[in-house]
């Protein structure tokens, strides 16, 4: 298993290659390592009905990125986010494929969270030929925890 260490320069490297303007991107089963190991927060911003039908990561703070239906943005998601995390933990932001999260770690940054990170993949992943996911990579295609 990788090192905290290895696995937060990793991430770095790949926030300085894209040039994200957060602390980094990571794998989900980097994730995986930073919350067994680092004490850090998952905060899964999909929406309730993704949570109620597809699958949840235990124990991830949930906040809603856009509310289903018509992807409403959530105009409280930084209030929430505040009030649910303090800016010094190290937070890791999911969503179904990593753009919601990438959305909101860019705004956790500007909020003052020095330790933001996006999981790249999400929670299902990339979709296939056939537009299924959970094949390719993904939280749930790398067998990590999660339950209905």
């Amino acid at each position: 298993m990788q090192s905290i260490e290895e696995v937060l320069n990793q991430a770095k490297k790949r926030a300085v290659e894209k040039k994200l303007p957060y602390a980094g991107e990571l794998t989900p089963q980097e994730a995986y390592i930073l919350l067994q190991q680092d004490n850090a927060i998952l905060v899964d911003v999909r929406t309730q009905a993704e949570l109620d039908l597809v699958g949840r990561v235990p124990d991830a703070t949930h906040i809603e990125w856009a509310f289903y239906p018509g992807m409403i943005a959530n105009a409280e998601f930084g209030a929430q986010l505040q009030a649910k995390v303090a800016p010094n933990k190290t937070i890791i932001f999911m969503c179904r494929t990593g753009g919601r999260s990438h959305n909101a770690a860019v705004l956790a940054q500007q909020l003052g969270y020095s330790h933001a990170f996006n999981m790249a993949e999400g929670f299902e992943g990339e979709a296939n030929a056939q537009k299924q996911r959970t094949l390719i990579n993904g939280w749930k295609q790398a067998n990590l925890p999660w339950n209905n």
